[in-house]
């Protein structure tokens, strides 16, 4: 490498300078929820705690975890993550391939017909009526089947296959005499990882974090997934005797509620942020080659 000019130099600077500045607006309100569930509640309302924990108090984390509803809402919201990602994978596969096979004829029409969903959708109402319909009320199913694939993932997936794996490779197997399932499970697949690993983060999280479906859907607290859990307990809290507590119990009763607050936020994206380290070497490679290649 030459030398860098003086200008070069400055500019990195100013470079390093700005990503070091960002970094710290996107990882300082994440360590400062962490070290609030952590801190006395008295501590984090009046401001004095702002970077590290202050009065170690672990009695939020201790109301959350002797709660037995919340661990049934961490099993139902592994089963449906799992489940739930599982049908968004293999349907999003399924919708991808075939458009992205140039022989695929009206693939343009199916292909457009998806894209309108993007922008038009029958509304809530239209959606619960169908879902009564089908008998999925109350159900398992209620929470994996209605968002069972994103058109917007089907068209990354797309063009990952379009632009990343050459129609020469495909046309060499199916010249051996492969069927097109076999070129999709022993070719496209295992040279797709990247945009595998990255849908399956985006379906993943999408599960962790829902909540409305279960809301609206489900009346059965057993099925419950774990925010839905989460915000009523937050909700139970907030408004428990509320009325009948003296002037000191209701300073005391906000600041449990926040510390439990800030908890039930560690709680609920804890394992989300563990799962993205060993996903995020895939991530950038499969966005940036799935959406703008090609």
């Amino acid at each position: 490498m030459g030398l860098q000019s003086r200008g070069d130099r400055l500019v990195e600077i100013i470079n390093y300078i700005l990503l070091a500045l960002i970094a710290a607006v996107v990882i300082y309100p994440l360590v400062f929820v962490l070290s609030a569930s952590f801190s006395k509640p008295d501590f984090v309302l009046r401001g004095e705690m702002w970077l590290l924990p202050k009065g170690i108090n672990l009695d939020a984390y201790s109301k959350i975890f002797q709660n037995k509803d919340l661990w049934i809402g961490y099993r139902n919201t592994i089963v449906y993550t799992l489940v739930g990602t599982s049908i968004n994978l293999l349907m999003t596969i399924l919708a991808a391939y075939p458009m992205s096979r140039k022989d695929f004829a009206g693939r343009n029409f199916v292909m457009a017909m998806m894209v309108v969903t993007l922008f038009f959708s029958g509304g809530l109402i239209p959606t619960y009526l169908l879902i009564k319909k089908l008998h999925m009320l109350d159900t398992f199913w209620v929470m994996v089947i209605p968002n069972a694939v994103s058109v917007w993932n089907i068209i990354i997936m797309r063009t990952f296959f379009q632009s990343s794996i050459p129609h020469e490779i495909q046309e060499s197997a199916m010249i051996d005499g492969c069927a097109n399932w076999q070129i999709l499970i022993r070719i496209v697949l295992p040279l797709s990882m990247p945009v595998i690993a990255v849908m399956i983060l985006f379906y993943a999280v999408g599960h962790w974090n829902a909540f409305f479906n279960a809301l609206i859907y489900l009346n059965d607290k057993d099925k419950f997934p774990l925010q839905l859990i989460l915000r009523e307990m937050l909700i139970q809290n907030s408004m428990k005797d509320m009325v009948k507590l003296t002037q000191e119990a209701v300073a005391k009763q906000a600041m449990s509620v926040e510390g439990i607050k800030y908890a039930i936020i560690v709680v609920a994206n804890l394992p989300v942020l563990l799962l993205y380290p060993f996903l995020q070497k895939y991530f950038v490679k499969g966005v940036m080659i799935g959406a703008l290649k090609g």
